[in-house]
């Protein structure tokens, strides 16, 4: 594992996401579609509908869908395939 590892953690339990607060973070959407990313802050997300796969730089392609709560790193250079309509709230975190 290094700096750059995308975190998942499959069907988080309720009271975890209470915890986290996740109801109250933003809303992103996104229908499907193919673009490259880079993440300047670590983003922590969770997945309400949709599937997408995303491609770390020189790396293997990880599949993502809903009830997934993912930790992308700061500095995470990737591609997003959005395969099926994504909703997600995410929360952006501070280095």
């Amino acid at each position: 594992m290094n700096d750059l590892d995308i975190l998942v953690e499959h069907k988080p339990s309720p009271a975890k996401l209470d915890v986290l607060g996740v109801e109250g973070w933003p809303l992103w959407r996104r229908e499907p579609a193919t673009f490259p990313w880079r993440y300047t802050q670590q983003e922590t997300c969770y997945v309400l509908r949709g599937r997408f796969l995303v491609t770390p730089e020189g790396g293997v392609p990880q599949e993502f869908r809903r009830g997934d709560l993912i930790r992308f790193p700061a500095g995470l250079a990737c591609t997003w395939e959005v395969l099926e309509a994504v909703e997600k709230h995410y929360r952006l975190d501070q280095p």
